[in-house]
């Protein structure tokens, strides 16, 4: 951390990793099969992306994380000379539902591609990650749904932090950081207790898990406080899975510092892009709508994406969507995700300057 707002928990830093240093707040695109869908890594770096997420639970499965050493590790397997995060997969485990079993050793499950019977532990988990390389690997654990009882939530978190205890210790690289990842569910007392053994075992960095899973924003937001409050000033701190702009706003304002989702991508892919030039910032042009045949504007006024920057059309993207052109959510892809870096960028600028809680304000009065 290099600055402080003074008025809320808005935090600017630098991340140090093998693959470079970089400022945050920050934002980090999936690439779950080590690729960012339909954009090279050229494209990423122009766009201003520092850090990549790829999943070890896809990249386990397939190509096998035996191939991806064999290569010399994911950077230069996908041709990325910066930053790796990759997840532990115990999120997409979780997602699996009916078709896992967790138990005190791991997490046996069907796979998705071909159903065949796999298994996964902390030990499994992080012995991938090795493989893989990234700069900074996630503990295994289990993510907790929404609803849960008290006493499922206790004792889904307190098996969350043996199998922290058991990821540190599979850890065999030194230029890898392992990241915690705090559970805890919907209760408070939880939360904090997970944050506070957690931060005793001396992780690298932590990870806020367990949130944005279909609880109301203003409880999600209340556990988000919970868990940062007893985190280290010291180390980073990362929000599993939240994109959208006012969600970004909140984290940091609670003290995040990096985020990663599938959202700007995926949207994209659904044929919209995110904008702030309508009603409100976090709005979105749905590229497929009647209004936008004869609309000659570029997609943001002002924006630096390849898309506005070279002058493709509102119009011209509706046509390639409604053409099913690939390279109509290239352009929506390209877009979304430099619209999310250039939102970061403006947010730390406001917070070396003191004045994030009048950009905050914009956003919501905008």
């Amino acid at each position: 951390m290099i600055h402080k707002d003074k008025t809320t928990g808005a935090r600017a830093g630098i991340l140090h990793t093998p693959h470079g240093d970089f400022n945050t707040p920050i934002f980090m695109p999936v690439g779950t099969q080590a690729t960012v869908k339909s954009v090279s890594p050229d494209e990423l770096i122009e766009l201003g992306a520092g850090i990549i997420l790829s999943n070890t639970y896809h990249l386990f499965l397939r190509p096998g994380a035996d191939l991806v050493e064999e290569a010399g590790g994911l950077h230069k397997f996908m041709h990325w000379n910066r930053g790796i995060l990759t997840e532990s997969g115990g999120f997409q485990v979780f997602s699996l539902g009916e078709l896992r079993k967790i138990t005190e050793e791991g997490v046996t499950f069907r796979s998705h591609i071909d159903g065949s019977k796999k298994f996964l532990s902390p030990e499994i988990s992080i012995d991938v990650q090795m493989k893989l390389g990234s700069d900074i690997a996630m503990a295994f654990d289990e993510c907790i749904p929404y609803p849960a009882d008290y006493d499922y939530a206790k004792q889904s978190t307190e098996r969350t932090h043996r199998w922290a205890e058991r990821s540190l210790k599979a850890e065999t690289r030194s230029d890898q950081g392992v990241f915690g990842i705090v559970q805890g569910g919907m209760f408070e007392d939880l939360r904090e207790y997970s944050a506070k053994t957690l931060t005793e075992m001396n992780f690298a960095g932590y990870a806020i898990g367990g949130l944005s899973v279909g609880e109301p924003k203003d409880l999600m937001y209340n556990m988000l406080e919970v868990s940062t409050k007893y985190l280290p000033e010291d180390k980073a701190r990362y929000l599993m899975g939240v994109g959208t702009p006012d969600h970004l706003i909140e984290g940091v304002a609670r003290g995040v510092d990096m985020f990663d989702c599938v959202f700007p991508t995926r949207v994209a892919r659904n044929g919209m892009a995110m904008v702030w030039t309508t009603t409100s910032p976090t709005a979105r042009l749905v590229m497929k709508n009647a209004q936008f045949t004869h609309d000659h504007d570029v997609l943001e006024e002002d924006c630096q994406c390849y898309a506005c920057r070279n002058g493709y059309t509102r119009a011209y993207i509706r046509h390639l969507i409604r053409a099913n052109e690939i390279f109509g959510l290239r352009l929506l892809t390209l877009h979304n995700l430099y619209f999310l870096q250039n939102f970061m960028k403006k947010m730390r600028e406001t917070i070396l300057n003191d004045e994030f809680t009048s950009f905050a304000n914009d956003f919501y009065n905008y």
